[in-house]
C-alpha cells in the first residue's frame, strides 16, 4: 500500500469515527471540500502543510493520518521510509509506524534541504514542540523574527505551532532530523 492510499483509508475512517461530513471537516481544517474529497479517494498527494492542517482539524497527531495500522513490530529502513514532502530541494522522510490501539505523541522525521534552498512551515498546530538535530552541513531556523545559525551537531528546541523556515544558504546539502512533539 502506497502512501497516498494509506491517507486516504486513515482521513476517511478518522472522519468517519468523528461523524464529521467533508464540509464540516473543510471548516474545521481551512482545507478546500474539494481537496479532502480528492485525498480520501488517494487521488491527491496532499503536502505537509495540508496534512497538519486535516490533523489539527481532525484534533489528531500528524501521524494518524499516515501510519498504516498493523499489530506487528514496525521496522522502517531508510530505502522504504515514507517520503512524505518532495519540492524544491526539499526532501522530508517519515520514519514514526504506529501500531493500532498505541498511544504515541510524538512523530520523527529526516529531512534534507538542498544548497540555497528553503521551506516555511505554517505551524504544527497547538501544543506542539520541535526538537532538531543537524546531523549534515548548516541551516538557518528563522523562527519569532529571530535567526539560528545551527551546524551539524547543533540542536534547536522550539514550540513549533507558530510558522518557521529551514533556510540553508550554503552550497551544500543540509540534513537535520526532528521529533515533533504533541503536548
Amino acid at each position: 500500500m502506497n502512501l497516498n492510499e494509506i491517507i486516504a483509508e486513515n482521513l476517511k475512517r478518522l472522519r468517519t469515527e468523528r461523524n464529521l461530513s467533508l464540509g464540516r471537516l473543510a471548516e474545521l481544517s481551512g482545507v478546500s471540500k474539494v481537496m479532502l474529497s480528492q485525498i480520501e479517494r488517494g487521488e491527491s498527494n496532499p503536502t505537509i502543510n495540508t496534512l497538519w492542517k486535516i490533523a489539527t482539524g481532525l484534533q489528531v497527531s500528524y501521524t494518524r493520518l499516515i501510519d498504516r495500522q498493523t499489530d506487528a513490530p514496525l521496522v522502517v529502513r531508510q530505502e522504504e521510509s515514507a517520503l512524505i514532502d518532495n519540492k524544491d530541494g526539499y526532501l522530508v522522510y517519515h520514519y514514526s509506524g504506529r501500531t493500532e490501539g498505541e498511544k504515541r505523541s510524538f512523530e520523527f522525521f529526516n529531512s534534507v534541504l538542498a544548497g540555497g534552498k528553503e521551506f516555511t512551515s505554517e505551524g504544527h498546530g497547538a501544543n506542539t514542540h520541535e526538537y532538531l538535530l543537524v546531523t549534515a552541513g548548516e541551516m538557518v531556523l528563522e523562527y519569532q523574527g529571530e535567526e539560528y545559525v545551527l551546524q551539524k551537531g547543533d540542536y534547536i528546541h522550539f514550540d513549533c505551532s507558530c510558522p518557521h523556515t529551514y533556510r540553508n544558504k550554503r552550497e551544500e546539502t543540509t540534513e537535520f532530523t526532528n521529533l515533533v512533539y504533541y503536548v
